[in-house]
């Protein structure tokens, strides 16, 4: 049975993205994923399926580094959205970047839970 019911991964990179979805996936941690490849793709779905609580993502991991809009961006707009959206999902940083400023940057915003290192790993999901 799987812990959640949604996952939203959203990230630019196909190869990350296949990957962290079969971890999820096969771990039990979630058995539906929905994965955008940018920001605005997954703020308008946060947008469309916020009328629906069972549809809302419980989980959200997201890049920061994104052409157009990075992960900062979309924290910014994520903040305006429904509030069955922002107290419903978790929002986890899943970044290759390991610069102090963006960690810091990152776990100061009210909406992000917690901020892991890619890969993404079962270890990391048990501490979700």
């Amino acid at each position: 049975m799987a812990r959640f019911a949604h996952v939203l991964l959203v990230d630019d990179n196909e190869i990350d993205n296949f990957i962290n979805e079969r971890i999820i996936v096969s771990s039990g941690f979630c058995a539906n994923v929905v994965v955008k490849f940018s920001a605005d793709a997954a703020l308008e779905y946060l947008r469309e399926v916020s009328s629906d609580p069972a549809q809302v993502p419980d989980v959200i991991f997201l890049d920061l580094n994104m052409p157009v809009k990075d992960g900062f961006g979309f924290l910014a707009d994520f903040a305006s959205l429904n509030d069955n959206v922002k107290s419903k999902s978790k929002v986890i940083v899943l970044s290759s970047s390991i610069s102090p400023d963006d960690i810091n940057r990152a776990s100061v915003n009210p909406h992000v839970y917690k901020y892991l290192n890619k890969p993404l790993s079962e270890k990391y999901l048990e501490a979700v």
